[in-house]
């Protein structure tokens, strides 16, 4: 064995982390995410996307509750019998879903209007629509609906919000479900 093998092998954290499988590294710093505020800077690190590109919403009842970003929870709910709300579908068919031109998909777009200040927001009119979406339903180890996650890219055109989402990230985002299903405020309110 190498100096170099011996270094990158010797029970340090940072050797540690470059033996494991990438989506074992997504586990490790994901999982211990005490908020939903910590897990979706997690996953906006995960997916390259900026934090007010990421969303998680809770299933509580009938009802999906934005817990990210907050802005959103105090602006309103979505139901699971909304036709137009890609949320309630993804929760309802328990199918990931991946639009690369997310402005041909009927959808609601009221919360697309809603100025978030967890991140910087461009003022430019339109800047802020949704142009490719990822939405994948959380679901736990019982095969409980527990709520659904949304990556996107937002922009004024599709070409300027970023690069399409690919395979490789609808497998990160099985993987990230799985993780985010057990995290304890992921659990329905009793």
């Amino acid at each position: 064995m190498s100096k170099s093998d011996a270094n990158s092998t010797n029970g340090t954290a940072a050797g540690a982390a470059r033996a494991l499988a990438p989506h074992a590294r997504i586990e490790q710093r994901l999982g211990r995410s005490a908020t939903a505020d910590i897990a979706c800077a997690e996953l906006s690190r995960i997916f390259n996307v900026a934090a007010l590109e990421v969303a998680l919403l809770r299933l509580e009842k009938d009802i999906l509750n934005f817990l990210f970003p907050g802005e959103l929870s105090s602006a309103g709910f979505i139901p699971l019998s909304s036709s137009s709300a890609v949320a309630a579908r993804t929760a309802n068919t328990r199918k990931i879903e991946l639009f690369n031109k997310f402005l041909i998909v009927q959808h609601a777009n009221i919360f697309e209007t809603i100025k978030l200040s967890t991140a910087t927001q461009p003022n430019a009119p339109g800047a802020n629509t949704i142009q490719k979406l990822m939405s994948t339903p959380v679901i736990d180890a019982d095969g409980i609906v527990l709520g659904v996650i949304q990556v996107c890219h937002k922009g004024l055109t599709p070409e300027s919000s970023g690069p399409d989402f690919t395979l490789n990230d609808l497998q990160n985002r099985e993987s990230v479900a799985k993780i985010v299903a057990k995290l304890p405020f992921m659990n329905p309110v009793a």
